[in-house]
């Protein structure tokens, strides 16, 4: 089996699919590892440093498609890849497919492709364990983030975020207590940030009203608290998600227009369509935008600001996927890692994903009946 890790050429992204350290235990006598020349570059890993793990370095985009069975990305393919694309082939990564490109998707079904989407590996709870990392990378990122933007040299109020003897702290508001929300509401009250919290979940609001005692101010998420909040904010952070499906717009424009000039909106939910009606995607070379004086940090791929942890991170979670898809076949990778059955969202022509199924208008078909012995 071979296994082929490309250069990215997603727009700013500068995180790889597997660092070295990882590759170095995904070889074996019977698995290949192909690694396209300077895939780990924007990461800080050398292409020394992967031939020393034990991959094959090649020269061109073409030859990791052309070869490798299966490929592990951080992204979904881009247009220059989709003529690449092998039928039959398998690929994994951050795939985003509820808000993909709809050709890509198109591409994936007529070439028989398994599309695994990192982002729907769920457990039995619910929870998602291989996003879970980079979810609490990005909502640590949240202080870094607003500190810089609401500095005037970045078009923001001069805000401190944590204030001075005498001199008030930012109003940081989280929407959604997830993994990113309580990351970043941990985040900014070390920096000494005020912060409010607004979820729709008691049992959420009660975790963070434990870890924070007078520290957080809570309020169950609806448009009144939603006004209220937004009225007295000089920081919103958009940390809302449904797994497998788009960000319903929670914030409309009228409602933004109630935040005070030169506020930010730091919406990490941009990445599945974003919680703010007024949201796009940005990258991280022209990071914002002002709507009706409102400054927007809309960045998909956030944590591409730190890539070499968001690479290790992910791939402290990926990597017994991906073992488990290369070793054999896909009956027994499923045996091997029950979880992996959530993160296919296409197989065999099919999608396999009912959120991902209702978005295209096409029936999903369950996991189950597309592998070998689903018909038995």
């Amino acid at each position: 089996m071979i296994v082929g890790i490309p250069r990215s050429r997603s727009l700013d992204e500068r995180r790889v699919g597997l660092p070295p350290r990882a590759v170095g235990n995904l070889v074996t006598p019977g698995r290949t590892v192909l690694v396209e020349r300077k895939a780990g570059q924007g990461s800080g890993f050398s292409d020394a440093q992967y031939e020393a793990a034990g991959a094959r370095i090649v020269h061109s985009l073409d030859e990791v498609y052309g070869r490798a069975d299966v490929i592990v990305k951080m992204n979904a393919p881009v247009p220059a890849e989709y003529d690449l694309i092998r039928d039959g082939q398998t690929i994994m990564g951050l795939m985003h497919l509820a808000v993909a490109d709809k050709q890509m998707v198109e591409v994936m079904l007529e070439r028989n492709c398994t599309v695994i989407d990192f982002l729907t590996i769920a457990d039995e709870r619910g929870h998602l364990p291989v996003l879970r990392p980079l979810s609490q990378i990005a909502g640590r990122m949240v202080p870094q983030i607003a500190s810089r933007y609401l500095q005037t040299d970045h078009g923001g109020l001069g805000i401190l975020l944590g204030g001075a003897p005498a001199v008030p702290p930012a109003e940081v508001v989280v929407i959604g207590a997830g993994t990113v929300g309580r990351n970043a509401v941990r985040a900014c009250v070390g920096t000494g940030a005020r912060v409010t919290l607004l979820d729709t979940s008691h049992d959420r609001i009660s975790d963070i009203e434990w870890a924070f005692p007078g520290r957080v101010t809570t309020f169950r998420a609806n448009e009144a608290t939603l006004r209220k909040a937004l009225a007295y904010a000089d920081v919103v952070v958009g940390a809302v998600l449904i797994p497998g499906a788009r960000t319903p717009h929670l914030v409309t424009k009228e409602m933004v227009g109630l935040l005070r000039e030169k506020s930010l909106i730091i919406d990490i939910s941009v990445d599945q369509g974003g919680c703010f009606e007024t949201s796009r995607p940005t990258r991280l070379s022209d990071p914002t935008y002002v709507i009706d004086g409102i400054v927007h940090y809309c960045v998909p791929n956030l944590t591409s600001l730190v890539a070499r942890s968001a690479t290790y991170a992910l791939a402290n979670e990926t990597l017994p996927y991906i073992s488990a898809v290369s070793e054999g076949s896909m009956d027994e990778a499923l045996l091997g890692e029950p979880l992996l059955s959530s993160g296919i969202n296409i197989m065999a022509g099919r999608i396999t994903q009912p959120s991902l199924g209702e978005i295209l208008g096409l029936e999903a078909v369950a996991v189950s009946e597309l592998i070998s012995g689903g018909k038995n």
